[in-house]
């Protein structure tokens, strides 16, 4: 199935209607975007050059509009130059623009200028492919493709070997200059040039000094197309001079005097690596009190007695020899007040007290005095160095006048003597100060840091590949400090001397090519040079005339799966650059566009595969030359797709189990149908069935547990479904009584025995333990043994529960103990008691420890590391590692060293190459069998080397694409993680807005030279870097890209607030919102009317860009209103913010609220209900009040009106009862007096309250019934308890 590329041409179409947009946006005489470049290619129309963009921020397209000369010609310039890199591909060039430049009247001069480089905007960099049979048609002139490096040191003892090796059609030869003269090879035998190569080798096999060919080197690499140089390689013959003999006398020194000793070591090439040894080669422990300067001497910053009990010698290394020399030593006397050297002093909290010696204030050994200069080259590492005596020993501080240390360049040395920063760049300049300071006081010492620069590329000129007739340039651009001089050469020799060329023109740091021809080819040199160095690269112009040609073979079959998306390629060739067409079935229009994308490449990319995009697809590559074409045929699949999956089972042992997968593909492809077991490759063996659409397993077992996988695929696509089979033991049916019983684990076997007894087996047996009504269904044997891990118990082996005795295989050289322990499907017994002990013999072990990685773990070293072998792989005693590593370039001897842990650090590596590397296990018998080789890595550094030619294209308002080199892998010095981009937003086009410049990231796989980077600020300037990534961390920086960002739409307007003061309007308010991305041009409000389902005509509001309040008259006071705000700039509406009036109550003003409540309410349900239960309780009210009423008028009716009524009388029959204590007890909302008589509240229910009279007696034909009042008498209260139910007058009362 074919995979589509990433898709990397978006936006080709928007940007071509830009510009068109533009283009007439100048012919109205209107200012476009203007943040867009100056565009050249322009209409000159009645005497006035209308540019199609503003620069600078200034109006454009206004007649008579004049620019400063001088000004046009560089910044103009390198705005075109800008766009042509960022577009060239598929620019189409000034002619396609709009009509014909035609002249009415005088043009301004820049006009000239400009109307050469719109005629540059044609030019089209053709990229040769890699296909070997065009690469050996073609023609090219030559390229330099290795040299040695400019300072080029070699070791006397080894001939010298100075590298040159070029490449050409037809292939270039070779010759040198020696201190800018010819050097005659064939005049020195020594001499000799490698075949079909311009690399020197000078041979002292015979005799012969190698100080007498030291001097300046360059090579000549030529064929009838041009000349290519190397760089001037300078030759040198290392030197390691001996030590001049010298008798030293011994240093007297006072005990806490400062001290320095002097190695001063010969001269060498290159300088010799300093340390300090006393003369038993024992080395001198450094501190804060003594060390080692830069420039090798030995610093003491107060000398005590101690120092004495040695000798100090100087040793230098020179790295070509490899050779040490040794200075003779030092010997120290100290005098001192107090000769006996007591070490319990030297913990002593006040020491130098203690012995006497006095404290005084801090000075500088290293630099003198209080101020010095510093200059470093741009890239190098800069090194500060303040050594200082004083009693106590000072401490050190560093710090940057007017500004911090770069916290991720510097780091502190030698006891914070040293400060280093590393890739010094022009902003680390300054001055620096150390400060010295102890508790007997401080000095400073400032160092004035200048930082100056060789020549570092900008724009290294590339080779070009031109059509007959097309334009093109070549561009050579590189800062420096001091600024560094250019100077051109044609075929090695100065341009001002090289024949006139009329379609060549130089403007300083460019050469212009015009209407170029097949005599234009040649190789041309840019040198560019300051006092601190210089830069020399080779650019060719070649001129090719080739007709298309298609690089794919012919008639392809592309099949595809339906929906999915896919790519179809169409690799061409041709000069000048073929336009390529895609037509389906020989017939219609070009593809492009909809469900089409066409790349730059020529690839058709079609977004969804249907069934009707199959069929033949045809694309044509045509130029003046000819034209070429090949076809594509595209069939469309059906997926694969598993219709009916496996389920979940659950099996009993011995059962047979059944796992469905029926699929559905494509007949015309091949159907596989596999099956995974725990993810890993089912083995069918004779006890499983698999057909298909099925797998059967006969007479489970418990190891056919796990999850299933059926794997339903074909050569494009495939599906899969996965099921889990559970197997549940025997469960056997109750039989007896004891079959009942309830089950238990077992208990744990016992008496182990060891029988059978050989080299490497042994059989063990034991008694099985009660199985507690539950059978056995394993033994698990775990085993121990005592050199290794002693008391560590590890699985053995398993075997079925109806055994019980096993031979167990056995390892060499192990003291084995074993246990044993059942297993029923209630759980595990305990462990038995166990065996005996039994040591097999020894023997070499049979195999190599596994997992051998070898990796850096600092820039000069590799650690090797594996996993340890364990006790039944080590086949005898004292197990040891023999490690074994080497060069794997070089091919060098094996290094080897023996170990016993599981590490090992190789040293002083060089950084990032490749070592072999094995490990192989020996005991007291033997080596184990020949280990495999591991390729491991030395410790990487950070990288040297930054991303260039960083190219930004601004895609929209919010995204770019970034381009650029590969860096050179010997510049990565380790493993490319990434290429990193670090940008930050500057600052925004919008005046007083604050921005954050905090600094963003955006990483790229190393094997990409292109990416995206998204989520940016519109209508903004940002600042970019870009990084290279390995795994120490970030390299130097690029040259810093300035990009700004166009227009785009706002953000929702903020605090959108809708108010309703009334029923006839409403107040809308707003603010701005929080990213504008733009320039404010107004906004939009767009509101509509609804009551219920009903929906109004929706009314459309524009407002200027400072109004942010709006009233809205009501067409009614019952209708609602939706509210929908955005705001606008020249590129559209933003993101709209959306309310309803009137706003919900929670948050609506009272007014606001009321309106709503009159407006709807009725129709809410909750309002429906609450009035229900309103009058239900109202109701319910009326109903106890009447009852209560009418039943106060009774009374007990006696035979003699005259007879009160007593305590001992019971209750009628008539339905009339006596008002009991009840009545008088507290009620909820009464209170207690002080007497403890209960007062009523005013709330509280009476008769009374219901009388005509006020003194609570009524009449009723004339007799007297007695007062009904709250309060009784208290003998009547006493004696007439009532037992009546709860009457509602009652719960009228307990819910007061």
């Amino acid at each position: 199935m074919r995979r589509r590329a990433a898709s990397g041409a978006a936006g080709d179409d928007r940007q071509a209607a830009a510009r068109a947009a533009d283009s007439a946006d100048c012919t109205r005489g209107r200012s476009p975007s203007p943040c867009r470049l100056i565009d050249l290619c322009a209409v000159w129309d009645a005497g006035v050059f209308l540019a199609s963009a503003a620069g600078k921020g200034a109006p454009s397209g206004v007649p008579g509009r004049r620019l400063n000369e001088a000004e046009t010609l560089n910044s103009v310039r390198e705005a075109q130059f800008q766009r042509l890199e960022a577009e060239r591909p598929r620019r189409p060039g000034c002619g396609a623009r709009g009509p014909v430049l035609r002249m009415a009247g005088q043009p301004p001069p820049w006009a000239y200028t400009a109307i050469l480089l719109c005629a540059l905007s044609l030019g089209r960099a053709i990229e040769i492919p890699m296909d070997p049979s065009i690469q050996n048609e073609l023609s090219q002139p030559p390229t330099i493709t290795k040299q040695s490096v400019k300072d080029h040191i070699v070791d006397p003892r080894d001939n010298i070997l100075i590298e040159c090796e070029a490449k050409g059609n037809p292939a270039p030869s070779f010759h040198w200059t020696r201190n800018s003269k010819f050097f005659n090879i064939a005049k020195d035998p020594r001499v000799s040039m490698r075949r079909r190569s311009g690399t020197l080798v000078i041979d002292f096999r015979s005799g012969g000094r190698p100080e007498e060919y030291e001097g300046e080197y360059q090579c000549f690499a030529r064929n009838k197309f041009g000349t290519a140089l190397s760089n001037r390689i300078r030759l040198q013959v290392s030197k390691s001079p001996l030590w001049p003999k010298e008798n030293l006398d011994p240093v007297v020194v006072q005990e806490g005097a400062p001290l320095t000793l002097q190695c001063n070591p010969p001269p060498g090439l290159p300088s010799p690596v300093i340390f300090w040894m006393s003369s038993s080669m024992e080395p001198i422990t450094q501190d804060k009190r003594v060390s080692q300067g830069h420039n090798g001497d030995l610093y003491f910053s107060n000398v005590i007695l101690q120092d004495m009990q040695t000798d100090y010698s100087c040793n230098a290394r020179f790295h070509f020899t490899h050779t040490i020399q040794q200075k003779n030593p030092f010997t120290l006397k100290v005098l001192t007040n107090h000769p006996y050297n007591d070490s319990s002093l030297r913990n002593h909290p006040d020491m130098y007290s203690a012995r006497g010696v006095a404290e005084r204030t801090p000075s500088f050994m290293y630099p003198q005095g209080t101020a010095s200069s510093q200059m470093v080259l741009r890239g190098m590492d800069l090194l500060l160095e303040c050594i200082a005596s004083g009693v106590p020993t000072p401490d050190i501080a560093w710090y940057k006048k007017g500004g911090d240390l770069p916290s991720d360049k510097a780091k502190f040395e030698n006891f914070n003597k040293a400060l280093r920063i590393t890739n010094v760049s022009e902003e680390d300049s300054g001055e620096y100060f150390c400060l010295a300071s102890n508790k007997m006081g401080s000095i400073r010492h400032t160092i004035s840091v200048r930082v100056k620069a060789a020549p570092y590329w900008l724009d290294e000129p590339k080779n070009l590949i031109l059509a007959p007739g097309e334009d093109g340039r070549l561009v050579c651009r590189a800062n420096g400090n001091p600024k560094p001089t250019v100077q051109w050469m044609v075929n090695g020799e100065p341009l001002q001397s090289a024949p006139p060329n009329p379609n060549r023109e130089v403007a300083g740091d460019t050469i212009i090519f015009r209407d170029t021809q097949i005599s234009s080819r040649a190789v041309y040199q840019c040198n560019s040079s300051n006092e601190h160095g210089y830069l020399l690269a080779n650019a060719f112009v070649s001129v090719l005339d080739v007709p298309p040609r298609m690089l794919s073979p012919r008639n392809q079959l592309i099949r595809v799966i339906l929906y999915n998306r896919t790519r179809l390629d169409c690799p061409f060739f041709g000069s000048p650059i073929p336009t390529l067409r895609w037509f389906k079935n020989g017939q219609g229009s070009n593809l492009d566009g909809g469900n089409y994308h066409v790349y730059e490449n020529g690839s058709l990319e079609i977004k969804m595969i249907r069934k009707e995009d199959q069929g033949i697809y045809t694309c044509v590559a045509t130029n003046i030359l000819g034209k070429a074409e090949n076809q594509v045929r595209l069939e469309v699949k059906d997926p694969t797709r598993i219709y009916r999956m496996p389920e979940d089972q659950v099996a009993k042992r011995g059962s047979t189990a059944q796992l469905e997968c029926r699929v559905k593909h494509d007949p015309s492809l091949k159907l596989t149908v596999s099956w995974l077991k725990d993810d890993e490759p089912l083995y069918i063996s004779n006890r499983m069935k698999k057909e298909e659409d099925s797998l059967t397993i006969f007479g489970v077992a418990e190891r056919d547990q796990g999850s299933y996988t059926c794997v339903a695929s074909t050569e494009l696509d495939q599906d899969l479904a996965k099921a889990y089979l559970t197997v549940l033991a025997d469960q056997a049916t109750p039989t007896n009584r004891l079959a009942a019983l309830p089950k238990g684990r077992p208990d744990r076997p016992r008496d182990l025995e060891l029988t059978d007894l050989a080299e490497r087996s042994v059989r063990l047996t034991w008694i099985p333990g009660d199985d507690n009504n539950s059978p056995i269904t394993d033994y698990v044997v775990q085993f121990e043994e005592d050199q290794f891990q002693p008391g560590v118990w590890h699985d053995h082996s398993r075997f079925p529960g109806s055994v019980n005795s096993a031979v167990l295989r056995l390892s060499p050289y192990v003291n084995y103990q074993f246990r044993v322990i059942a297993i029923n499907e209630v759980g595990s017994s305990h462990p038995s008691l166990p065996s005996e002990r039994y040591r097999t013999s020894g023997a070499p072990p049979e195999s190599n420890p596994s997992d051998v990685k070898g990796e850096g773990t600092r820039k000069n070293n590799m650690e090797i590391t594996w996993t340890p072998m364990n006790a039944t792989s080590a086949f005898g005693p004292n197990l040891r590692y023999i490690v074994k590593w080497r060069r794997r370039e070089a091919r060098e001897a094996w290094n080897n060293v023996t170990v016993w842990g599981s590490r090992y650090v190789v040293g002083q590596t060089p950084v990032y190459v490749p070592y072999e590397i094995r490990v192989q296990a020996e005991n007291d018998f033997g080596k184990g069998p020949e280990p495999d080789t591991v390729i491991g890595y030395s410790g990487e550094d950070y990288p040297r080397a930054a991303p260039t030619d960083v190219k930004i294209r601004v895609l929209n308002s919010t995204a770019i694409s970034l381009q650029w080199n590969r860096v050179y892998s010997d510049t990565v010095q380790g493993q490319l993680r990434e290429y990193r981009a670090y940008y930050w937003r500057e600052s925004s086009l919008l005046k007083n807005l604050w921005v954050s410049q905090k600094r963003q990231q955006a990483g790229f796989p190393g094997d990409r030279l292109r990416g995206v980077v998204s989520r940016l600020f519109p209508y903004s300037n940002y600042k970019l870097e870009m990084v290279v990534v390995n795994g120490r961390g970030d390299g130097p920086r690029s040259e810093t890209k300035e990009f700004t960002t166009p227009e785009g739409v706002p953000s929702a307007p903020r605090r959108f607030r809708v108010r309703q003061p009334n029923l006839e309007t409403i107040n809308l308010e707003w603010d701005h919102p929080e990213h504008p991305n733009g320039i404010l041009i107004g906004y939009t409000l767009k509101y509509v009317a609804f009551n219920g389902t009903k929906v109004g005509k929706q009314i459309v509001e524009n407002f200027s860009p400072n109004q942010t309040k709006f009233t809205v008259q009501r067409a009614d006071p019952v209708s609602r209103y939706r509210f929908s705000l955005s705001a606008r700039t020249q590129v559209g509406s933003g993101e709209a913010v959306t309310e309803e009036s009137p706003a919900p109550p929670n948050e609506a003003t009272p007014t606001a609220a009321y309106t709503n409540n009159q407006a709807d309410i009725a129709t809410q349900g909750w309002f429906i209900g609450l009035m229900c239960a309103i009058a239900l309780l109202v109701l319910i009210l009326l109903i106890v009040c009447f009852i209560k009423r009418s039943r106060g008028g009774k009374y007990p009716v006696r035979e003699k009106k005259d007879v009160p009524l007593g305590p001992e009388d019971p209750k009628e029959e008539d339905g009339s009862f006596d008002y009991s204590d009840e009545d008088n007890k507290p009620l909820q909302g009464s209170q207690t007096s002080l007497d403890g008589t209960i007062k009523q509240q005013e709330s509280d229910d009476s008769l009374v309250d219901y009388g005509e009279g006020g003194e609570g007696q009524f009449n009723e034909d004339g007799s007297f019934i007695g007062q009904y009042t709250v309060k009784k008498d208290k003998e009547e209260t006493e004696g007439n308890e009532s037992s009546e139910a709860t009457s509602p007058v009652n719960a009228i009362y307990s819910l007061a």
